[in-house]
């Protein structure tokens, strides 16, 4: 990631995803992806466009479950990124099949999803985990790095 000093910046209790190793990978997949598919000009518009956006669910995913702030929603959340990477495999397999991609790109692209697969379940069963054990995200909305700043106690 280019920009990890914003990451940073602007803290709050809606933003923590952005310190989730699995959002950043998400997010340079997408960068990877966005970075090739646009070259591709004998590929239909369409086609481009729906692989470039099962691409961008998965941060996109993973960020929306975040903020909703309850772990069912969060795994659900999880569960349809990882379903956006499952579309975006089979769109980019179909791509190196067809022979618009070369096989030197798609060997470079599947270890990364593969990878970025792999930390998305791990992410998911960990918050299962918690699930079963009856753990639950804080919802008190109390910035924690903000509390001294504001001189917040308690939020009715």
């Amino acid at each position: 990631m280019k920009n990890l000093d914003l990451i940073d910046r602007n803290k709050n209790i809606n933003r923590g995803y952005r310190k989730l190793e699995v959002w950043q990978d998400a997010v340079s997949f997408y960068v990877f992806v966005k970075s090739k598919v646009r070259k591709l000009n004998e590929v239909p518009y369409k086609i481009r466009a729906q692989i470039e956006d099962s691409a961008f669910s998965c941060p996109s995913n993973i960020a929306e479950g975040y903020g909703r702030r309850g772990l069912k929603e969060s795994i659900q959340f999880n569960n349809v990124a990882l379903a956006s990477l499952a579309e975006n495999y089979t769109q980019i397999f179909a791509l190196l099949e067809g022979a618009d991609i070369d096989r030197d790109w798609f060997d470079k692209y599947d270890p990364m999803l593969y990878k970025l697969e792999n930390k998305l379940i791990n992410y998911n069963k960990s918050q299962i985990k918690q699930l079963k054990e009856n753990v639950d995200w804080k919802n008190d909305y109390v910035i924690r790095d903000l509390v001294e700043k504001y001189d917040v106690k308690e939020i009715d």
